[in-house]
This record gives C-alpha cells, sequence and structure tokens, in this order.
C-alpha cells in the first residue's frame, strides 16, 4: 500500500500500542482510536496527494492538505510529550514505584488525563478536516502510483557509470574550441565572457570542459574556479579565489578583511596571465564587487561567468572585448547518443535502444529540448523502469502534459514525484545543507536513521537499510558522488535538483533555512537550518516543533542560546553544530530524551557532561576534532548508542604536523552492545582491560584503534578474528618503530572493506591477500624489502592503495590490481626500479609518489596508464628525469621539491627545467 507522510505517524501509534510500559490506564483506548481514525484518512490523503503531484486539486484541496499536515505534526507532539513525561517519571524513582506515592499519582493522573483529553480533540478535528475533504472532491484511493522501488537484486551495482563520463560530452567539443581560441588569442587587455543558459544546458560543463583543456593550462601563469550560488559572502568568495591563486604554504587568515584580500590577491596578480572562472553567479552587482581584486594589466588575462540571467550577464560587460554567449541546446543526434548511453546502460544493451522501444524513446528525447541535464535525468528515471510499451509511455505523457504547462523544473520533478515516500523524505534532507555541500554517506545513514526515515529490517541494519536508500538515489541521477580513500563516498545534488527539494521543502513544511539574507520562515518545519548568526533566531520560530536543528557558518554560539534552545525544544532529535564556535555543552543538553544524533565536531567544546547519560535514545556522539580528551562514566548508559567518533587534533612539538589524540576507552563500554562505529580510541596503557571491553562489542562496524603496542598484536588478532561484521579498521601503534605482530590472524573479517595499518610491519600479514571485498589499503610506517604488489594485486576490488617501501623494485604484472583507481607511494627509502607491464593498472587515474632518493628517473612504463588523469612527484633527487608520451592525457600535474628535472619528450628531444619554472612549462603544448 503506498505510504503517505501519515504512515509513520500510525507505525509510531501501533508501536506504542505494543509497548505496554508506556501506555497509563485509559491511554491506550484513546490511542488506538486515534490510530483507527488516521488509518480512514489515509486513503483521502492518497487520493489528495496524487493529484497534487499532477496539479489537478484546487486552492481548497491544497489547504486541506496543510490541515492535515498540521494535524499530523500535532500528534507526533502530543505522543513525544507525552514519551518525555513518562520518562522523567520513570527514572525519578522508578515509574511503577512512583505510582505509589501521591504527589506522583496525581502528576500521573494529570498527564493520563491531559493526553486522553489531547487526543479527543485531535479526533475531533480530524473528522472536520476528514468530511472537509469529501466536499473538496477527495474520494479514498486505495491504489497507489504504478511506480515502485526497484528490486534491489536487479540493480545495476555499478552507480559510477551513471553519471555524465568524459567520453559522454559529445556535443560541445564545437563551442569549447572556439571559446579556447577566444582565450588564447586576441587583446590583450583584461576580458570577459559569460556563458548564459537556462538550467540543466550545460554552461558550468562547457566552462569545465575548457578549465582543464591542457592549451588553456598552458597558456596562463594561474587558473582558478569559484561556484558562487545564489546566496554567497564576498568576503569567504575571495579568501577562497586567494587560496587558490597564492603560492603554497602562504597562510590566508580566517580574520582578513575583504581589503586586506582584494589587496594580497591584486599583489599576486599584477604579474600574471591569469584565467578565472565564476559558476552560477545569480547577482547583478557580483562583478562590480570582486573585479577590483583582478588587476587589468595588459597580460592577457581572461575571466569566464556563468548564469542562468541576461541581466547578469549585461552588468558584467564593461567593454567592447568581453562577450555574452547564449549556450545552445543538443542537437537531436547528440542528445539520442547520450539517452541510450543512461536508459540503456546495462550490459544486455550496451547502449543500445532495443526496437520495440526506439519510437518511444525518440519521442521522449524529443520532449527533452536538447537539455543535458534533463536527458540525463530522465533517461537515468528510465533506466530503473521496465522495458516495456506501457511503462515508457506512461513518462512520455507525464512529459509532454508537465512540459507544456510549464518550464523545465516540472520535467525535473518528475524524477522526485517518481520516487516512493520513504525516498522523497531522504531526498528532501539535502534541502537542509546549501547546494554545493557534500556530505559523506556514512553521516546521511546517521541522518536519515536519526529522523526516523529509514527501519531496520528482520537481516539488515538501519545502515544497510538507508545505503539502499541512497543506492537507488544515485541509480536515478538524483544524487552525485564522488570515492574517497576507495570506499566513501561524499554526496551532493545538481544545484538545479537543489532548487527543486528547496522549493518542495518550503511547500510541505519540511524545513526552513534562516540566514541575514533570508529571513523568510516557512510554517511550522520540523528541520532549522541556522546560517551566519544565531541572534534572535529562536524568538522567531518559538512555538515551532522544531525537531532538529544544523548551524552552518555561524559566528557566535552563546551558552545562554544553547540553554534557551534545550528548555523550548525539549522533542529535539537531531542537533548539528558541525564546526560551530560552541565552548561548552550545558548539562542541560540532557533533558532531550528523545535525541538521537549529536555532533559537536570542530567546535571547542572540553568536556561531555555527565548528564549526557540520560540521552537513552541517542545513536550517534561525533566529537571529532574537539578539545575532549575522556568520556564520562555515564556513556556506558546510553545502550542504544551506534556510534562514538571522538578525538582530538595536537601538533608535534617536533614535527610540527598534526597528530590525532584519541580517548580512553571507559570500563563498562563493551555493555554499549548496539555499537558499530569505535572511532579513536587509545589502547595504551590498558592495555588488557582494553581487549576486555572490545571483544564484546560484536556489531562493530568501523574500529579505529590508537597507540597500540607490540604486546597487544595477539590478543587484538583474537578479538578481531570474532568480529565478523567488521568492515573498516584503522590500527595506529604507539610509534613509528613499533612492530605489531598481526600474523597471529587466520581468519580476517569477511567483509572488510578499508584495512589502515599506521605500524611497522617488515612482511605483510598473509591474511591480507584474502580480503577480496577490500576496496582501500593504506600502509604507513611500513618497511617492506620484498615487493608486496605480488601479493596484493590479484585483490578484486581494491580500488585505494597507499603504503610506505623499503625494497629496491617494484613491479606491477600484466593483469594485476584490474580496479585500482589511487596509488599512492611515500617514503620510498630504498627505490631505485619501477616497473608497469603492458595490461596492468588499466583504470588507474592517480599516481602520485616521491621522496626516493635512489630513484633516477621516472618509469617509461606509465605510458600504458592509458587512464590516467593526475601524476604528483615530490621530494626526489636533484636528477630525475620524467619521460612522457606526446599525447599524453594526464589532466594534473603536482611537482614539488625536485630540485632539477629533465624531461624527455618522444621524438622531440628534451627539456631541462628549475622546479619553479615547472608547472608553467609542464602542458601538452610542449609536446606538439
Amino acid at each position: 500500500m503506498t505510504e503517505t507522510f501519515l504512515s509513520p505517524l500510525i507505525k509510531k501509534l501501533v508501536g506504542l500500542l505494543a509497548e505496554e510500559i508506556y501506555l497509563l490506564r485509559g491511554v491506550r483506548k484513546e490511542v488506538k482510536s486515534l490510530k483507527d481514525e488516521l488509518e480512514i484518512i489515509q486513503p483521502f490523503l492518497r487520493d489528495a496527494e496524487a493529484k497534487s503531484e499532477k496539479g489537478e486539486v484546487n486552492n481548497a484541496a491544497k489547504v486541506w492538505l496543510k490541515q492535515i499536515r498540521k494535524q499530523a505534526y500535532h500528534i507526533k507532539d502530543v505522543v513525544d510529550e507525552y514519551l518525555y513525561h513518562v520518562e522523567q517519571h520513570r527514572h525519578d524513582g522508578g515509574f511503577i514505584g512512583s505510582l505509589r506515592k501521591r504527589g506522583h499519582y496525581i502528576k500521573t493522573l494529570k498527564l493520563r488525563y491531559d493526553i486522553a483529553s489531547d487526543i479527543k480533540e485531535i479526533k475531533v478535528s480530524l473528522r472536520e478536516i476528514k468530511d472537509r475533504g469529501v466536499g473538496y472532491g477527495l474520494r479514498p484511493l486505495e491504489q497507489g502510483s504504478s511506480s515502485s522501488t526497484t528490486n534491489n537484486e536487479a540493480r545495476d551495482p555499478r552507480l559510477g557509470s551513471l553519471f555524465l563520463e568524459e567520453d559522454e560530452i559529445v556535443c560541445i567539443d564545437g563551442a569549447s574550441k572556439e571559446l579556447i581560441r577566444r582565450l588564447t588569442e586576441g587583446p590583450s587587455m583584461r576580458s570577459l565572457t559569460s556563458l548564459v543558459g537556462q538550467g540543466g544546458i550545460g554552461k558550468t560543463t562547457l566552462a569545465r570542459k575548457v578549465y582543464n583543456d591542457e592549451v588553456v593550462k598552458a597558456h596562463f601563469d594561474c587558473r582558478a574556479w569559484i561556484t558562487v550560488s545564489q546566496s554567497y559572502d564576498m568576503q569567504k568568495l575571495l579568501r577562497i579565489l586567494a587560496r587558490q591563486i597564492c603560492t603554497a604554504g602562504e597562510r590566508i587568515e580566517e580574520d582578513c578583511s575583504e581589503e586586506e584580500l582584494i589587496g594580497l590577491l591584486r599583489q599576486h596578480l599584477q604579474t600574471k596571465r591569469y584565467m578565472i572562472v565564476f559558476d552560477d553567479v545569480w547577482q547583478k552587482d557580483f562583478w562590480k564587487d570582486m573585479k577590483h581584486a583582478l588587476p587589468n594589466k595588459d597580460k592577457g588575462s581572461r575571466t569566464i561567468i556563468t548564469t542562468r540571467n541576461f541581466t547578469v550577464a549585461s552588468f558584467c560587460r564593461e567593454n567592447p572585448c568581453d562577450l555574452v554567449h547564449e549556450v545552445q541546446t543538443w542537437s537531436f543526434k547528440m542528445a539520442w547518443q547520450l539517452f541510450c548511453k543512461k536508459a540503456f546502460r546495462s550490459d544486455e544493451f550496451a547502449g543500445r535502444c532495443p526496437q520495440e522501444l526506439e519510437q518511444l524513446s525518440r519521442e521522449i528525447v524529443s520532449k527533452c529540448l536538447g537539455l543535458p541535464l534533463v536527458i540525463s535525468t530522465i533517461a537515468g528515471l528510465l533506466s530503473t523502469k521496465e522495458r516495456v510499451d506501457s511503462e515508457w509511455r506512461k513518462v512520455l505523457n507525464n512529459i509532454s502534459s508537465e512540459y507544456e504547462r510549464t518550464d523545465i523544473t516540472k520535467i525535473l520533478s518528475l524524477s522526485y514525484l517518481d520516487l516512493p515516500y520513504h525516498l522523497k523524505t531522504c531526498f528532501l534532507y539535502f534541502s537542509i545543507f546549501d547546494e554545493d555541500h557534500k556530505i559523506s554517506e556514512s553521516a546521511l545513514y546517521k541522518l536519515w536513521s536519526a529522523e526516523g526515515f529509514v527501519k531496520a529490517r528482520r537481516d539488515k541494519t538501519l545502515e544497510d537499510v538507508a545505503e539502499e536508500y541512497l543506492n537507488e538515489l544515485i541509480q536515478r541521477n538524483l544524487v552525485l558522488f564522488e570515492v574517497e580513500f576507495g570506499v566513501e563516498r561524499v554526496c551532493k545534488v545538481h544545484d538545479l535538483m537543489h532548487d527543486i527539494i528547496l522549493t518542495r521543502a518550503g511547500e510541505l513544511c519540511f524545513s526552513q533555512t534562516i540566514k541575514k539574507s533570508n529571513l523568510n520562515l516557512a510554517e511550522n518545519s520540523y528541520r532549522l537550518s541556522i546560517h551566519d548568526t544565531t541572534e534572535n533566531v529562536l524568538e522567531r520560530v518559538m512555538g515551532s516543533s522544531i525537531r532538529s536543528v544544523f548551524l552552518f557558518g555561524v559566528k557566535e554560539c552563546t551558552r545562554s542560546f544553547m540553554i534557551n534552545l534545550v528548555e523550548n525544544f525539549k522533542l529535539l532529535e537531531v542537533l548539528d553544530f558541525d564546526k560551530a564556535p560552541l565552548d561548552d555543552l550545558p548539562k542541560e543538553v540532557g533533558k532531550l530524551f528523545h535525541l538521537k544524533y549529536l555532533c559537536l565536531s570542530g567546535t571547542r567544546v572540553k568536556v561531555l557532561p555527565k548528564s549526557i547519560g540520560k540521552l537513552h535514545n541517542l545513536q550517534t556522539l561525533d566529537a571529532r576534532n574537539t578539545l575532549v580528551t575522556e568520556l564520562p562514566i555515564e556513556i556506558t548508559k546510553l545502550r542504544n548508542l551506534r556510534h562514538l567518533r571522538i578525538y582530538s587534533i595536537a601538533k608535534n612539538s617536533h614535527s610540527g604536523l598534526n597528530t590525532y589524540c584519541g580517548v580512553r576507552i571507559c570500563k563498562g563500554i563493551g555493555m554499549l552492545e548496539e555499537l558499530q562505529t569505535l572511532h579513536k580510541v587509545e589502547a595504551y596503557p590498558d592495555g588488557v582491560g582494553f581487549v576486555k571491553e572490545l571483544q564484546k562489542l560484536r556489531k562493530l562496524k568501523r574500529l579505529d584503534i590508537l597507540k597500540v603496542t607490540a604486546e597487544m598484536g595477539e590478543p587484538l588478532g583474537v578479538v578481531l578474528e570474532k568480529m565478523n561484521h567488521l568492515e573498516r579498521l584503522i590500527l595506529t601503534s604507539i610509534n613509528e618503530d613499533e612492530v605489531i605482530n598481526l600474523k597471529c590472524i587466520s581468519s580476517p573479517p569477511p567483509f572488510l572493506r578499508y584495512l589502515q595499518l599506521n605500524c611497522r610491519l617488515d612482511q605483510l600479514p598473509n591474511w591480507v591477500s584474502e580480503l577480496h571485498n577490500l576496496q582501500g589499503l593504506s600502509l604507513s610506517y611500513s618497511r617492506f624489502i620484498d615487493d608486496p604488489m605480488k601479493c596484493l594485486q590479484a585483490l578484486p576490488n581494491l580500488s585505494y592503495l597507499r603504503m610506505t617501501y623499503d625494497g629496491e623494485e617494484l613491479h606491477f604484472q600484466k593483469g594485476g590490481f584490474q580496479k585500482l583507481k589511487q596509488l599512492k607511494f611515500n617514503k620510498l627509502t630504498g627505490l631505485k626500479v619501477v616497473k608497469i607491464d603492458v595490461g596492468a593498472l588499466p583504470l588507474l587515474e592517480e599516481f602520485h609518489f616521491g621522496r626516493s632518493a635512489l630513484m633516477k628517473e621516472m618509469p617509461s612504463d606509465i605510458q600504458h596508464l592509458s587512464n590516467l588523469k593526475s601524476l604528483a612527484i615530490h621530494d626526489m633527487p636533484r636528477e630525475f628525469v620524467v619521460c612522457l608520451q606526446p599525447d599524453g592525457g594526464i589532466d594534473y600535474w603536482k611537482i614539488q621539491h625536485v630540485p632539477s628535472v629533465t624531461f624527455h619528450y618522444y621524438n622531440r628531444g628534451y627539456y631541462r627545467l628549475g622546479s619553479s619554472d615547472l608547472i608553467q612549462h609542464l602542458q601538452r603544448q610542449h609536446l606538439t
């Protein structure tokens, strides 16, 4: 049966009825009656929502929907307020025992009367609303839409292939060549090109292709890419620009004024030919303010802006050399190529449209009007559909009706409307963040779980179900991602889709955002994003049913703000203070009985109050990069805690490098049986006690241990063998010379996906080669002499490898490392030779290596790496030879601390360059 926003509430009432301990006499009957009333309204609501999505409801029905939603919020508030008070009674000497005391009996009687009275009033109001709905023409709709969640088993697991790759940008070669010519030729005075067009037409794609072109890189002394967006902070943009332009190692202070930043930029750009791209400009005054930082010294400097607004482009045009270029839509031929690659990406079709769907597909492509984002989104939607005429015709009909009625956002909204209810709420969650904000998949899972968007199933945890949800959003081309360390996806949504969900979130009272530039508040939203300032914010939302609060870039977060927040919003479930200027977590936070997610990461909090032990529903406690050095013993009371991440960062007085400082594990933490993440705890000095507590945590998926000693190797190995759910493991020894014996492990955790061993290893443990699910491997402080590549090359899923090495030779054999994309070597003290066979490392994109005193030349075998996009070399000897093919496709170079380098180009002799000139000369124009 199709869900609506009442479905979670009905499930909550069903759960409440099942928990005898929470329901006082007389309350059960009212709760059951309320549940029955909501189930009667549910079919009417389905009809209203279905019509609303098709644009078939009148204003009266829209008001009806808002009234139902308001009552749903009110019901949840009443139930949670009741549970809050029941819990307070239970912990004041025991709930049942408290009934024997006259004072408590009177309080309990009042509590029972209050909730019963509230529920009766709600039921009366619901019946009246239902009757009005019938008058508006709504009818019970038992059958939902035909769209359904794709079967997970049938889903294409190769998620990375669902997005626009370089070979899919098939239509902009002509436009890019003309733009490149304009950038590299023409007058010496500074000029600006504005790329204008509607959202999704490919402005950013065109600008990025030109920005990364080798000829363009070679022509300019320096480049920078700045994403502006609708609401921007000029001082912040100038700081970002300065960090890209200024020399490596030069510190840009956070408190620099605009005038200071402009002066710094002008000083650095005075003698340089620069190219700057300002992507997604909305305000016409932007260029008037920004241009002062960009000197015009007749060096042939160029600036590009992308914007949806011709007025903005006109305001940026100052001289005859400036150009406004309207980005054109794609031809049908190019649109068809992209559509087929996206819609028929499975092995069965391999990008070819089946004959029986060709006519319908061509009609669908025609309706996309040559907009690449629309083509990609609609094709992604169709890729999840059954390949039958009826399903595809339904999509075609929706595209036709929606586009003829309004603009492109209606077409893009189809992907949102096609989502089942549970995925809509997950997708709308991106409205809380700015459009350019990136969030890790693990953070999303924790937040979705805390919000109640996901429910555990018999064979799957909350996190497993959340991962399924994210996979489907990615598969539908609604969420973009990058992969870090071979294993962690970092997610965002396209800015046009962000606009759509931001509008939807406001309409549905899902979330609201408070900024200095936008003080308009939605009516009674559940989630609040506070940007820039906390001043007078709580007064503005007083009386709202706020359950989640996020702080972004606030300048001040006082103790009084925190106390007022806790006192006035006792039903809070999510508090995210990531990087907020918070110095103290008040003890009043212990009153937040419903709190499930608490993030203090990047704050200046020093102590966790003992009252944190009262947060019995807390699932996630994130105190990374704080000043907290120990956990209160009360933490052991948090039996629902699933994720504990806590550490501080200190600067090493000798090396000047940052080092992690974990916390000592509490005695009794083994009682937290639901714990899945234990991040940066210290094993030393309580090694034996530590292992005893650790072995009780059988559900751990992520474990990060610091200060591991040699004598702990064997007992720790025994414990690790029993952690059958472990997916990520990081072990860091007490110092770089400490040898940890891990050979004792005979049966490693079978689902391990990421392994980081920061300890001395003279030989790679045999069991590492058995980790068939391993995607990321990092080996620091290792002292291997024998080439470990022989043991690692057959790992079927390894995509990230980082290690140190003492041996003389590394040999990448034919057929080895079939999925490796990132390869990073450091401290190659004995390395002299690197060999790369043809057929090895076929997918390698990044190759970074350095600090080798004995290596004399870069291996010529690098020419075999046809997919290589990034090459970084650092700390090499005085004479070092780099050999390159003239048609090499490397996009990114980074050469540091290499005193003198000789570059040989095949059939072209060689260039001898000093390191100071290296970056500007190492470009493809020297190879042609």
